[in-house]
């Protein structure tokens, strides 16, 4: 690779600083490989990223040390960076949200240690209002892995029987995440109970699969988490790195893809290769309704 002293400052206005910093040390991977894997995916993560109010993971010490989350744009954040500011009636002030819509300012959000970058289920011109519907396929051990892909498929069988047509992507943790692209003009509570009617439909079928909150950390249990289709609420960015030891990337999948034996560890820093196609490449030419149903 070329040295990052030149290839990176050439590229970006971003002031990268302690590039050899170690920041998942299982793997020994370093500030500069993390900031090299977001500048490759750039083209994939953007069109994500792009009008979304982001909520930061940031890890300054690497994966194991002190890691917290960040809304507010810190102190010092330079002009390039876009800055959607909103009233939250939770802190009762005013949230200065970070806007992803250029290079420049993912290679300065990664320059963070920000780990993970996570996102608004609605864009900045409609935040009011979902684009995202998100079903969060969430296991807790001993749960065997494939019975997790399972269950994503059963997921999958009940959305295109409602005529929608789903995406997938691991978590980077322990699940997956199952997203559909919306139409214009859903509230969040609609698509909220939409999503949990579908657990509620599964979980009468498959004795493991739970619904409801109270269960939801039961040992052995895959919980269809639907409270994430709420305001306020994140999703992990498809192709952002996880605070996991092995580096982990959410990482879209083709559903045949989605077959036994395959870990959530496969998908990390080292494996994804961003010359390969994108399975998630259409996703927002494709918005759909979720029915009746919903509203």
């Amino acid at each position: 690779m070329p040295d990052p002293g030149t290839s990176f400052q050439d590229l970006s206005k971003v002031r990268l600083t302690n590039l050899k910093k170690i920041l998942y040390p299982a793997g020994g991977i370093t500030k500069e490989e993390v900031v090299t894997y977001y500048i490759r995916n750039a083209p994939r993560m953007l069109p994500f990223l792009h009008k979304r109010p982001l909520t930061m993971h940031r890890f300054p010490e690497g994966f194991g040390g002190e890691d917290f989350y960040e809304k507010d744009a810190p102190r010092g954040t330079p002009d390039y960076v876009e800055i959607f500011a909103r009233w939250s009636e939770t802190a009762q002030r005013e949230v200065h949200f970070i806007v992803c819509n250029n290079l420049d300012t993912l290679i300065w959000i990664a320059n963070l240690a920000s780990l993970e970058i996570h996102i608004a289920l609605s864009t900045t011109p409609a935040f009011e209002t979902p684009d995202i519907l998100l079903v969060d396929i969430d296991p807790e051990p001993p749960i065997p892995f494939n019975e997790v892909i399972d269950v994503a498929h059963v997921v999958r069988e009940h959305l295109e029987n409602e005529g929608i047509r789903p995406y997938v992507k691991t978590s980077g943790k322990k699940g997956f995440h199952i997203v559909v692209p919306l139409v214009s003009g859903y509230r969040f509570g609609e698509v909220r109970d939409f999503v949990h009617s579908i657990g509620r439909s599964i979980s009468s079928e498959i004795p493991h699969v739970v619904s409801e909150f109270p269960q939801s950390q039961d040992p052995g249990t895959i919980f269809i988490d639907y409270l994430q289709n709420a305001h306020g609420k994140t999703m992990v960015a498809p192709y952002s790195l996880r605070g996991s030891p092995e580096a982990t990337v959410s990482t879209p999948l083709r559903w045949e893809d989605l077959v036994h034996g395959i870990r959530p560890e496969d998908f990390n820093i080292r494996t994804l290769n961003p010359a390969h196609e994108d399975p998630w490449r259409d996703i927002f030419e494709n918005r759909q309704s979720i029915g009746k149903s919903a509203r």
